[in-house]
């Protein structure tokens, strides 16, 4: 008896999946929409896009730790666009700060630069960069480079060293020559896989209500659970592939290195998909018309953008978003994408990740769940 039960239940389920597929591929609107805006905008996002840094934190490893290594850190220290600076003791600490996005570059000053400067001689100052964020590795290691060669030519006159006192060495990981294509494509994937699952998911529930099938469904005898879940299905499956699609024509016709293991890039985007979905179906759920729940996309879209850390660095902004962003997942989303596919991010980091992801999939379909209930009734 049971095992019928469960059959039943499964056709039934099975029997909606299908009708979602085909109401989303049948329908023009929703099959332009899947095919080509995002192609359209992966173009020309790639080659329109502009972007603007203006606060800094570094990480400076000071191997000489004397009165000029000192000085020189006080010009950072003095000016307007360094924020904070924090002191890694070994190499490792160091990558882990720009690794995790904690510093946006590095500076390294040997332990023989104080030796150097009293003998007349040149010191090497190795300037990193996160190459992830192409705009801002490029401002912030100029911003450094004009500070250090400042504070090089003050040396010069102290010490009547003729020529320049500092020399600067600039390394840029994770995208050693700074292809500005690299961040803004890569970056395209999340954002082009947020707009597809989003609308998908949000247009699902308010378009059965303004077509007048949602009565049917309710008289049906699928329960609320099987309903929710045949519509989370369709728009999870469809920007899943949809992100696939993007990765192999940023891969293919943009040539950008994949770094990363394609099996933890391919969990980790169906996962970070599956929160996103969450929040579409929650907006969906509020929504009588698919006017409103258009609405509601865009209302959520912008500020959930602008602090994922697309525009501007996360760790930058003032202390009150960066704890706002924390329930934001595509600042998730974004970090995991990056982090896979330029520099083959470890397991743990991803998995540190995820974990806000998967919470805040499950509560946001909770919640929507509720209020679906709560509108049945």
């Amino acid at each position: 008896m049971q095992k019928a039960v469960k059959n039943d239940r499964l056709i039934r389920i099975k029997a909606l999946i299908k009708k979602e597929f085909l109401a989303i591929f049948k329908d023009p609107k929703s099959r332009a929409l899947i095919i080509f805006p995002p192609v359209l905008q992966l173009f020309v996002f790639a080659n329109a896009i502009t972007l603007e840094v203006k606060n800094v934190d570094i990480s400076v490893l000071d191997y000489s730790k004397s009165f000029y290594s000192r000085e020189l850190i006080s010009k950072f220290y003095a000016s307007k666009w360094f924020r904070k600076i924090y002191y890694p003791k070994t190499p490792k600490e160091l990558r882990e700060d720009i690794d995790l996005k904690k510093s946006q570059i590095g500076i390294i000053i040997q332990n023989d630069f104080a030796k150097n400067i009293n003998s007349n001689k040149q010191s090497d100052i190795l300037i990193i960069a996160d190459g992830r964020q192409t705009n801002s590795a490029s401002l912030t290691s100029g911003y450094a480079s004009n500070i250090i060669s400042s504070y090089s030519n003050e040396l010069s006159k102290r010490t009547g060293y003729k020529e320049s006192s500092i020399n600067l060495i600039t390394r840029n990981w994770f995208n050693p020559n700074i292809e500005y294509k690299w961040f803004l494509t890569v970056s395209m994937i999340v954002m082009l896989s947020l707009v597809l699952s989003l609308l998908l998911s949000a247009l699902s529930i308010a378009r059965e209500r303004e077509l007048g099938t949602f009565n049917q469904l309710m008289v049906s005898p699928l329960s609320n659970d099987e309903i929710l879940f045949s519509k989370t299905v369709p728009p999870l499956v469809s920007s899943f592939i949809s992100s696939i699609v993007i990765t192999l024509i940023i891969a293919v016709l943009f040539k950008v290195p994949f770094s990363g293991s394609i099996i933890l890039y391919l969990l980790s985007n169906f996962i970070a998909l599956f929160s996103i979905v969450g929040i579409g179906l929650f907006i969906s759920s509020l929504a009588y018309t698919q006017q409103q729940a258009i609405l509601g996309v865009f209302a959520f879209q912008m500020p959930a953008v602008l602090l994922s850390g697309f525009v501007s660095p996360v760790e930058d902004m003032p202390l009150f978003f960066r704890y706002i962003s924390l329930l934001n997942p595509i600042r998730y989303y974004m970090l995991i994408v990056k982090g896979i596919y330029f520099k083959n991010m470890d397991i743990q980091t991803v998995v540190q990740n995820l974990i806000p992801l998967i919470l805040i999939g499950f509560l946001t379909l909770f919640v929507a769940r509720w209020s679906f209930n709560n509108k049945t009734e």
